[in-house]
């Protein structure tokens, strides 16, 4: 006799089908048990519209979660409705009171402000910084980066499955070209002690490994920032190498900046509002830097024209001094 799955298992089966990422699961499964603990675990399907609506309203009324957070659990919600339960929503026009948002000018750093940061670091951390700024990319794009997307003939980065969901090429810095190649090699190394200890294979999508289930021990696809130690996957329980860790990297930006005399509030995205605003400064158009960048919409990129705008303001004379 078949045992039924629970829930939030199946909700678990149908992210990794859609290959989202370890954080995303753990994510929406927290959001959905919160959801139905707070309909006194009442099971989803015999709840709709309204029940949303006031869990949404709870959130931004009475938690005062930030616009992120509440469309965070937005998300999670329909992702149960529309590929869990498979729900047509479609006609439901949900109507939460929602989490007051402010429009924040991104805080960028000067090009001087960058290198020094920059200085303060070695080893592989500082190649990421400096791969992190020289593209643009979100942290979680540089620590995602495998052997086979790096270019070096056409001297470009390959970006798949970004946040914007568009795959991407990007430029790369020249200047880092050497440093790339060493890391390739040490990387490929690394690989071969792997696989002489039984280890060797790499995280790959669901989808990636039943198409191509050799593909996770081949070098290409080892991740091009590896953790030193291998560890057991959370999903799999496989001991395997994954890549360098959020908070590790973070770390090492940190210790990095306050080895400077920066005040700034610096976090890993400010390289990526720098490298925007510093391309612009540059004289790069607008279009370019939205298909550099991965937005999906050429809004998002025209806040860095008003960051510009504001670091143009700052050239006016105050009356004091005139």
């Amino acid at each position: 006799m078949a045992v039924k799955k629970k829930l939030l298992d199946i909700v678990r089966e149908k992210i990794r089908l859609k290959h989202y990422s370890l954080s995303t699961e753990r994510t929406y499964v927290l959001w959905i048990k919160q959801y139905i603990f707070f309909h006194n675990k009442k099971h989803p399907i015999e709840m709709d519209k309204s029940e949303i609506e006031q869990f949404l309203t709870y959130l931004a009324v009475n938690k005062k979660v930030s616009p992120t957070t509440q469309n965070q659990a937005f998300s999670a919600i329909l992702f149960l409705y529309r590929d869990v339960l498979g729900v047509d929503m479609s006609s439901w026009n949900i109507q939460a009171l929602r989490a007051k948002e402010r429009k924040h000018i991104p805080v960028v750093l000067t090009k001087d402000e960058v290198m020094s940061i920059i200085e303060q670091m070695s080893g592989v951390y500082k190649l990421m910084t400096q791969l992190m700024y020289g593209c643009g990319l979100r942290m979680k794009e540089v620590l995602n980066i495998r052997i086979k997307d790096i270019d070096f003939g056409f001297d470009k980065v390959y970006i798949w499955d970004s946040k914007s969901l568009k795959d991407r090429t990007v430029p790369l810095p020249i200047s880092l070209k050497n440093e790339l190649k060493a890391q390739v090699e040490y990387i490929q190394k690394l690989h071969q002690e792997d696989l002489k200890l039984g280890f060797g294979s790499v995280w790959l999508s669901y989808a990636l490994e039943r198409k191509y289930p050799n593909a996770k021990y081949e070098t290409k696809w080892q991740y091009l920032f590896p953790m030193r130690k291998v560890s057991k996957d959370p999903r799999s329980g496989i001991i395997r190498r994954h890549h360098v860790l959020e908070k590790t990297f973070g770390r090492n930006i940190k210790q990095a900046v306050s080895k400077t005399n920066i005040n700034k509030r610096v976090t890993s995205h400010i390289f990526r509002y720098s490298y925007a605003t510093h391309l612009l400064q540059a004289g790069i158009d607008l279009r370019t830097i939205w298909e550099l960048l991965g937005h999906k919409s050429v809004e998002t990129t025209m806040i860095y024209t008003h960051v510009v705008a504001e670091l143009n303001r700052g050239k006016v004379i105050s009356p004091l001094d005139m």
